[in-house]
Order: structure tokens, then C-alpha cells, then sequence
């Protein structure tokens, strides 16, 4: 089996364009030396910029798809009519080449989501989930999962999120038991809406999962659990919150120290973007899928590129995670 592992990059569909990807691809290249890229758009552009980068040629391939979906398009109908857009052609290449272990786009979510369940699904074509990795008070991890992929959840899909995230946690983070926690209301079992309460049930008697019961959000990071499962509307507002908080707290804190001539505040202003620095997270991990599916930000930078390349490389490491037998992720 080949050293290198093979990474397909959709280069459309970020606000800062195409330039912006390529330039963390470049990145990547240069920190990964098993890092092979395959970069998805307008070939001439992209082999221009390559050029213009020295990019190590024999590491990179180029695939043209002179097509982009963007975020005014109906993600179903777009899927179905844009067979030559960079994104489609991104998911049918890790669908098709055995070769490629995974890829990143920027693009539009819910066509990426409605790509990959079309492409990429296991034998079973369950439900994906979106979940984001999050830095807990503890200094472990928190899965948070769904945060977007699908807002309306009945109870047996909260159940399915608990599995695909305590076997993520697990074979990712090496968890041995991940703890998994469920986004409600209250701490007691008899808090949340209809769902949450009847999931509570089925997540008590589930075989395979550590349920420690209901998680408030003002618990959600503080590392009591491993695994936090809610539908993607909640999730999501979980997510925004947070990342809307800590900016809000650091952007503060830079004002106050240019306020108060208080130099030594932006020791604290470094360690706070050290650990919530939106870009050196990455993206979402769409779960649910046969090969590994990241969703960068629509913000995504080069910084973004390299840190998402980071996960991909780390769960290369582990490529057993991935068996689309097992339909795991």
C-alpha cells in the first residue's frame, strides 16, 4: 500500500475564490510530505497558480470542471444538473477512484450533503450527520452533532447521531467509551420537547453507547461528556453561539488593552485564538459516509485548507474508522 495518502480539494465555492484554496493547498503540500492533492476547478487557472506557487507538480493533479455551484442554487436541483460542477465532480472522483481517501469543499452545504448521501452512501444509505470538533473547558474534545445536516430529527435519527459519533470519538480521539450527552433543556430526564424526551429513552437502554443523560447548553463545552447529540437546528445555533461569544470576547479584550494601554492583555488575547480560532478548527465532518467528507467555511482561508488537509492526514492514520462496511462515518 502507497505511503502517500490522496486528497481531493474542491477549489470553487469559497468566498475568497479559488486563489485563496490553492494557496493552502500549496501549504499543506509543503507540511505534509505524504500529502498527495488532486485539485478540482478551471484548469488553467489552476495550473497557473501551481506555476506561480512552485508547487511540487509530481504531487499534485489537476481536474477541470469548468462548472460551479454556488449558494443561490437549490442544492437537489443543482446536484442533478451540474455534472460538471468542481463540487460534483469532487464527489464522484472519491465515489469512483479507490485511490482517493478524502476531500474538502467550501461550497454549498446542503448540495454537498445531498452529493455525498447520493454518492458516497454506505449499503444502508443512512442519514449523514454534520459534526463539528470542539475544545472543551477540560482540554478534551466535544463531538457536537448535527449542526446543520438535518434540522427536523425524530428519535431514532438522535439515536443513529449517538452511534456515528461515539464510534468518531472512539476511533478518532481513541476514547474507549465515549461519553455521549443529549442537548436539552434541563439535566432531568423528563426536560426537552417530545423528541428529546424520547430519545432520552432509547439512548438509556442503547447497547454500544455511554449515555450520561441530558446536557444544558450552558454545559455543552465544559467536557462532561464526549459525544452531545441534538438536531441541526440546535446544533447549529450551538456552534454560531459559541463561535459568536469567544470572538466577541477577544474582540474585547483587544479593544480593551489599546483602551487601557495594557500591552501584557494580549498574552491572553494569543492563548483565547489559540484555542478558538475559527479557521485552525477546521471544518465539518459530514458522518455517515463511505470515504471522509469535510465541509470547509464558506470563510475558508489558506489556514483553513491546511488545518482541514491536518484532520484528513490524522484520519488517514486510522483508515479502519472508514470501512464502508461497517457504514460508520
Amino acid at each position: 500500500m502507497s505511503s502517500f495518502v490522496k486528497i481531493v480539494l474542491d477549489t470553487k465555492g469559497a468566498d475568497k475564490g479559488p486563489a485563496e484554496l490553492i494557496r493552502g493547498g500549496a501549504a499543506a503540500l509543503a507540511k505534509y510530505p505524504s500529502l498527495i492533492l488532486v485539485l478540482v476547478g478551471d484548469e488553467p487557472f489552476m495550473r497557473e497558480e501551481c506555476t506561480s506557487l512552485c508547487m511540487p507538480m509530481d504531487r499534485v493533479e489537476l481536474i477541470h470542471a469548468p462548472d460551479g455551484i454556488t449558494n443561490y442554487d437549490n442544492p437537489m436541483e443543482a446536484v442533478f444538473t451540474k455534472p460538471e460542477s468542481s463540487m460534483i465532480k469532487t464527489v464522484t472522483a472519491l465515489a469512483d477512484r479507490e485511490d482517493l481517501f478524502g476531500m474538502i469543499s467550501a461550497g454549498n452545504t446542503g448540495a454537498l450533503l445531498a452529493s455525498a448521501l447520493r454518492h458516497l452512501s454506505g449499503k444502508d444509505r443512512v442519514r449523514p450527520a454534520m459534526a463539528a470538533v470542539l475544545p472543551a473547558a477540560d482540554g478534551s474534545f466535544t463531538c457536537l452533532l448535527d449542526t446543520g445536516a438535518t434540522v427536523d430529527c425524530d428519535a431514532r435519527t438522535l439515536l443513529h447521531f449517538a452511534h456515528l459519533g461515539t464510534a468518531f470519538m472512539r476511533d478518532m480521539y481513541g476514547v474507549s467509551s465515549p461519553r455521549v450527552g443529549l442537548l436539552s433543556n434541563g439535566a432531568e430526564p423528563t426536560k426537552g420537547n417530545r423528541v428529546v424526551k424520547e430519545a432520552h429513552l432509547l439512548l438509556k437502554e442503547a447497547e454500544g453507547i455511554h449515555f450520561i443523560g441530558n446536557v444544558e447548553g450552558n454545559r455543552a463545552l465544559s467536557g462532561d461528556c464526549d459525544v452531545l447529540v441534538c438536531d441541526g437546528f440546535a446544533g447549529n445555533q450551538v456552534l454560531k453561539v459559541t463561535e459568536g461569544t469567544a470572538t466577541r470576547i477577544i474582540t474585547d479584550a483587544v479593544r480593551y488593552s489599546k483602551k487601557t494601554g495594557n500591552a501584557s492583555i494580549m498574552e491572553l488575547v494569543g492563548h483565547l485564538m489559540g484555542i478558538y480560532d475559527i479557521s485552525a478548527l477546521g471544518g465539518g465532518i459530514i458522518l455517515g459516509c463511505a470515504k471522509p467528507v469535510i465541509k470547509a467555511r464558506g470563510s475558508a482561508t489558506d489556514k483553513t485548507v491546511v488545518s482541514t488537509v491536518g484532520m484528513l492526514m490524522n484520519m488517514a492514520e486510522n483508515r479502519a474508522l472508514f470501512d464502508p462496511t461497517k457504514n460508520t462515518i
